[in-house]
C-alpha cells in the first residue's frame, strides 16, 4: 500500500500540473526516485530540472494500535485477524536544479511552489476522489481503502542540516510532507469460528428451597 500511496500522490500532482499551469510533460518532470543518487554517477536516472518524491521515514501511528481482532465474516461466522498496521509516511518532494542553465535555481522554487499550492488545495486523497485512475482502479483491491492525509512538516534548521547529511548531498528546495494515515494489512485469517447467537443457562434448585 505504501507504493500505491505514493504513485497516487504522483500522478495525482502530474494530472495538476497539466491541467492548471500548462505542463505538457509533467508525467517526466514528477519522479518517485531517491534524492539521495541526486549527485551519483551511473544511475540512468536524468534528475535535471525535476519534482522528486523520496520516502525518508515512516512512523507507526500508535493512537490507532489497539485495533479489534474480531471480525464479523461470511455468514454466522467471526474471523480473527491480526489488526492493520496504521502508518505515517515522510514524504521529502525536492525541486531539482541539477542543470547549470540561467534562472535554474529560480525554476525549482517556482517548482516547488506549485506543489505547496497543489497540497493547499487537495490535502486528503482517495480512489473515488482521484482524477488520475480510471472507473476500474476505483474498485480494486488495492486502492478501495486507501484514504492518505498530506500536511507539511516543518523540520527544525538543526534536522534539515541532518537530513541531507544522511542523503549525502547539499540541499536543495524541498518540503517534507507528513502523509496521515496509510493502513498496511495482510488479511491473513488466523482463526474463523461460529458466532455465538443465544446463550442458555440452567439453574438447579438446591433441596429444601421452593
Amino acid at each position: 500500500m505504501i507504493h500505491e500511496a505514493i504513485s497516487l500522490l504522483r500522478d495525482e500532482l502530474v494530472a495538476y500540473l497539466e491541467a492548471e499551469h500548462g505542463y505538457g510533460n509533467a508525467g517526466d518532470i514528477v519522479l518517485i526516485e531517491n534524492i539521495a543518487l541526486f549527485e551519483s554517477a551511473g544511475t540512468g536516472v536524468n534528475f535535471d530540472d525535476k519534482i522528486v518524491m523520496s520516502l525518508v521515514n515512516i512512523e507507526e501511528e500508535s493512537t490507532l494500535k489497539n485495533s479489534a481482532f474480531v471480525k464479523q465474516g461470511i455468514g454466522n461466522t467471526a474471523r480473527y485477524e491480526n489488526p492493520p498496521v496504521f502508518i505515517n509516511l515522510y514524504l521529502l518532494i525536492t525541486a531539482s536544479n541539477k542543470s547549470t542553465a540561467e534562472k535554474s535555481y529560480l525554476n525549482a522554487i517556482e517548482r516547488l511552489s506549485l506543489v505547496i499550492r497543489f497540497f493547499q488545495g487537495k490535502n486528503t486523497f482517495t480512489a473515488g476522489t482521484s482524477s488520475s485512475l480510471s472507473n476500474a482502479a476505483f474498485a480494486s483491491e488495492t486502492y478501495k481503502d486507501l484514504r492518505i492525509t498530506a500536511e507539511l512538516y516543518t523540520l527544525t534548521f538543526e534536522q534539515i542540516n541532518h537530513l541531507w547529511g544522511t542523503l549525502g548531498g547539499k540541499q536543495m528546495p524541498s518540503a517534507m510532507y507528513k502523509l496521515r494515515l496509510v493502513a498496511l494489512t495482510d488479511h491473513k485469517l488466523l482463526r474463523e469460528v461460529p458466532l455465538i447467537e443465544e446463550i442458555e443457562t440452567t439453574v438447579a434448585r438446591r433441596p429444601g428451597i421452593n
